[in-house]
C-alpha cells in the first residue's frame, strides 16, 4: 500500500520495577484519539462488515472533528 505514509510502530513496555500507575510515553495520544473516535455513535461499536468500510468511517469522523475545530477558531478571528 503506497501513498499512505511511512509509519513505524514502537511497542513500549512497562518497567519491571514500576509499582502502581506509570505514564507510558506516547500511549496517552493513542488512547485519547480512540476516546474521541468512540464518542461518535457509529464508531462506538464494531458494526461494519469490511475493513474498508470501518476505515472510511474512521476517516470521515476524523475529518469532521478537524473541520469543527477549524470552524471554532475561524469564527473568533
Amino acid at each position: 500500500m503506497s501513498g499512505h505514509g511511512d509509519w513505524t510502530i514502537e511497542i513500549v513496555k512497562r518497567s519491571d520495577h514500576a509499582k502502581g500507575f506509570v505514564v507510558l510515553p506516547k500511549r496517552w495520544v493513542v488512547e485519547r484519539t480512540f476516546a474521541w473516535l468512540g464518542r461518535w455513535r457509529r464508531l462506538a461499536k464494531d458494526w461494519e462488515k469490511s475493513i474498508e468500510s470501518a476505515t472510511a468511517w474512521a476517516q470521515i469522523t476524523s475529518i469532521r472533528m478537524l473541520i469543527r475545530r477549524i470552524a471554532r477558531y475561524w469564527i473568533y478571528e
